[in-house]
């Protein structure tokens, strides 16, 4: 966890950026000695954000799951997209 204050924020920013784009965790920034906010880079936002619509997505399947409806096995699957594959051939 890296922690610095508000004042290394506002008198070196560059730095601050230099270790967020150099670091995939957060820096948190202190005022006054308090938690204040936290600083990222957009790559590591954009990649915690797509872990988060993922893990949403894995929730909602299990779910679906859960409340029996109906699921399709692996290989039916690979089945349909190969005959669907085949079929657009043309």
């Amino acid at each position: 966890m890296l922690i610095k204050s508000s004042t290394t924020l506002r008198n070196d920013y560059g730095a601050i950026s230099k270790l967020a784009h150099e670091q995939s965790d957060p820096i948190y920034i202190t005022k006054n000695g308090e938690g204040d906010m936290v600083v990222m880079s957009i790559e590591a936002f954009e990649k915690r954000e797509e872990m988060f619509r993922l893990k949403a997505k894995l929730a909602a399947a299990e779910y679906s799951k859960a409340c029996g409806e109906p699921t399709v096995s692996l290989s039916d699957a690979k089945k349909a997209l190969k005959e669907k594959y085949e079929s657009a051939k043309l």
